[in-house]
């Protein structure tokens, strides 16, 4: 694990320059932070530690979720919030990017701190690509979406009647104001990474292809996934779902070339470089 080797090596350091603390300080000040803000896009980033997880799910006939398997992961950052109108906007604006559906957008995302809607897989790639990140494979959404959980099958664990804390879906009681619209991004509780919104309000995009179970991607199951296909993944359900397709691995899949008013994404990142 990256993190767990860089302070192994700081120790080291720490001992072989004679207990010297002001080097052992500034050492550790390069450890990567827990929250960072991405200078291209001023979107906040949470750092998801490296480690591993048993991704997947068997239950309720969740056929394309199995089976459940072992994935290890570096660690990575990963944006707070899905990228939002405003953000796309200046992306638009700055990259000279042709997007035509302004009018779509502001129906179901009305202000610039909604999530952003109708893009397709390819639009998300290029923003993300412009902003210097990349959409994140499905492993890596399972498992910051999981927040430091296991063996639990949603983001905030367990107990279904928590969902309306953690989520805007169809059906969410007293915070059913947006039963019309997507939410505001960060208008629900954060998972333990302290990430936003990754259950219901918007699909979000992978980088995956995607395959009807996990047993198709390969004997030994590559977490990268199949390197082509027809379609692409989707996780986290929307606001116009339900709860059951909030779980962590519930998996969903679409034509890259569709955009709807339910689907948006969020950017990853490795490690920037300490100098």
């Amino acid at each position: 694990m990256r993190v767990k080797r860089f302070t192994v090596v700081l120790l080291v350091m720490f001992i072989s320059a004679g207990c010297d603390e002001d080097k052992l300080d500034k050492a550790l000040d390069q450890r990567p932070a827990k929250r960072i803000t991405w200078k291209k896009d001023d979107a906040k980033m949470a750092l998801i530690p490296a480690g591993s997880f048993e991704m997947g799910d068997h239950l309720d006939g969740m056929v394309n979720a199995s089976p459940v398997h072992r994935v290890d992961l570096d660690t990575f950052y990963m944006d707070v919030n899905v990228v939002t109108v405003g953000q796309f906007k200046r992306f638009a604006k700055e990259n000279g990017y042709n997007y035509n559906r302004w009018n779509d957008v502001t129906k179901y995302s009305p202000t610039d701190e909604h999530p952003m809607i109708f893009v397709n897989w390819n639009d998300a790639t290029a923003y993300c690509e412009w902003a210097g990140k990349r959409l994140p494979t499905e492993a890596e959404w399972e498992y910051a979406s999981r927040g430091g959980l296991t063996n639990k099958r949603c983001s905030w664990g367990d107990d279904e009647s928590l969902a309306r804390e953690y989520a805007n879906y169809q059906g969410t009681g007293v915070k059913d104001q947006w039963s019309e619209t997507t939410a505001p991004v960060g208008s629900f509780k954060p998972n333990g990474y302290g990430l936003l919104d990754m259950a219901g309000n918007v699909w979000e995009y992978c980088s995956d292809w995607y395959e009807s179970a996990y047993y198709d991607i390969s004997p030994t199951i590559n977490p990268q996934g199949p390197s082509s296909g027809s379609s692409r993944v989707l996780r986290g359900g929307s606001w116009l779902n339900n709860t059951n397709v909030l779980r962590v691995a519930y998996r969903l899949s679409i034509d890259p070339t569709l955009s709807l008013n339910f689907i948006g994404f969020r950017c990853v990142s490795g490690l920037p470089i300490v100098q």
